[in-house]
């Protein structure tokens, strides 16, 4: 918007919008820093995650945020979006931990049922051993209830027992913005300040906020395969199978994750505004437009979850 011109009506309720989610946000991160005595920010690098920390930025000053970064990396992520993470944490003087599920198979309590299986739910158990180590009670991740049915269920403060395990009956009422954040000994919560944010919130305040991402967000050309309706990048992780062609294609992901199950989506999109376009006119969820290990059903997904998935 040109700085000489007035706002029309849809950008002062947009902007309304917007301002209410991020002080619901600050709110949130504030609270998570005074009620807790050792939390931590699951950082990815990916854009839920960068809007969460641009959130914390304005609520402790942009070198003060009061708690350290953590990412659970599978080994197999995009170097595109670890680059990314790791300038992000420097730029800010931010401790920033990482623990890979490749520590966790050297040691044996990760056991791949053949070396080409996704790594992607094995996050569970390296999380578990990270809330361990660090003794963390409180984990602040960028999960949205938009994303799919089973993190709809999430409370914004969701209470993970001694085992690290999510029980959906067990939650506890969150009226009137008030939180029990009460734990008992080896307990912690997993905390989700984005909860009401929906992906085209997100790319508004990336827009309004200028939020820098990795470039795999915007249109690019890429080697892709179409299978079973998603177009799966053609790597040395995911190579073609047998009597496939690649195509090269203009591609954006819409969320970014393990390289074995994450897919890219047509889009010519090189803007935040281009995308803010496309998402209004999306009819397919980010995760189902994407992610190769959600074509499961809501059950798989919340056994997952039950057992420490993020």
């Amino acid at each position: 918007m040109n700085a000489m011109t007035e706002p029309t009506h849809f950008e002062r309720l947009s902007n309304q919008h917007l301002d209410a989610l991020e002080e619901e946000t600050i709110f949130i991160l504030r609270e998570v820093a005074a009620a807790f005595e050792r939390p931590t920010l699951l950082f990815s690098g990916g854009k839920d995650s960068l809007v969460m920390l641009k959130c914390a930025e304005k609520a402790f000053g942009a070198t003060n945020i009061p708690y350290p970064l953590l990412m659970i990396d599978t080994g197999h992520n995009f170097h595109e979006v670890t680059d990314f993470r790791d300038q992000r944490a420097k730029e800010l003087g931010a401790e920033l931990i990482v623990r890979s599920v490749e520590d966790s198979m050297k040691c044996g309590t990760v056991r791949l049922a053949h070396p080409g299986e996704s790594r992607n739910v094995h996050q569970s158990v390296t999380l578990l051993e990270a809330i361990e180590e660090f003794r963390f009670d409180a984990l602040i991740g960028g999960a949205r209830r938009d994303e799919e049915k089973a993190r709809a269920k999430e409370r914004i403060f969701s209470h993970r027992d001694s085992f690290g395990q999510w029980q959906p009956k067990a939650q506890r009422p969150e009226l009137w913005t008030l939180f029990n954040t009460r734990l008992q000994p080896g307990e912690h919560f997993r905390v989700f300040p984005i909860s009401n944010w929906t992906e085209l919130d997100v790319w508004q305040y990336i827009e309004r906020e200028q939020i820098a991402l990795p470039s795999l967000y915007y249109t690019h050309k890429r080697s892709v395969v179409e299978r079973k309706g998603l177009l799966v990048p053609v790597t040395e992780l995911t190579p073609l199978k047998d009597g496939e062609t690649a195509e090269l294609r203009d591609v954006r992901f819409r969320t970014v994750g393990d390289i074995t199950c994450t897919c890219p989506v047509d889009s010519t999109a090189a803007t935040a505004a281009d995308i803010v376009i496309e998402t209004l006119q999306a009819d397919v969820s980010e995760r189902g437009a994407t992610r190769m290990d959600d074509k499961t059903s809501e059950a798989s997904m919340e056994k997952r979850k039950k057992d420490g998935y993020f």
